[in-house]
């Protein structure tokens, strides 16, 4: 059963869309309440490219898996070295390293970018899978707000989670 990590593209957008769909409407990953169509969706995925952030997709067997994108974790422009992650996995290919692949890829990429730190914002402590994921890739949490979201009908906690990517904090950007 090989896995396949690859660009995201328009063509993965009905399986991304679906996936988000499920996400939204039943579980609390997102705090977001009305499932996006297919447009919004390829617009979301063509702003993250377009801002020069990785946005994979995740193939077993040539069938869809999941996908992960990084995205910008604050607008002020002192927040340009730190990125945000975002992992879906589909339920069928859950626990088959997916996840971590997909997010080993990402936190790859956005190291290669040039990118110091990267933050995952996990909806809920209870999703201990997302949590020992991140876990398993270095990163550690820093933070639980406590009620921070309301969805389906109760109150949310939201763990926040990081890790270093290259350098981290040790230097100076180049860019800077």
């Amino acid at each position: 059963m090989p896995l396949l990590i690859r660009d995201a593209r328009e063509a993965d957008i009905p399986a991304i869309t679906a996936l988000y769909a499920e996400e939204v409407r039943e579980r609390v990953a997102t705090y977001e309440y009305d499932v996006p169509d297919e447009a919004e969706m390829a617009q979301r995925l063509r702003a993250v490219q377009a801002a020069g952030y990785p946005y994979f997709v995740a193939e077993r067997d040539g069938r869809f898996a999941g996908y992960a994108y990084a995205s910008s974790y604050r607008s002020r422009i002192g927040y340009r070295w730190t990125v945000e992650d975002t992992v879906y996995i589909a339920p069928e290919h859950q626990g088959r390293g997916v996840g971590k692949a997909l997010l080993q890829r990402l936190i790859d990429a956005c190291e290669a970018k040039g990118f110091r730190q990267m933050v995952a914002v996990i909806g809920e402590p209870a999703n201990g899978a997302s949590v020992a994921l991140h876990e398993k890739l270095g990163f550690r949490t820093v933070g639980v707000f406590q009620g921070l979201g309301r969805k389906h009908g109760r109150w949310l906690d939201t763990v926040q989670m990081q890790r270093a990517l290259g350098a981290g904090d040790g230097t100076a950007p180049s860019d800077e």
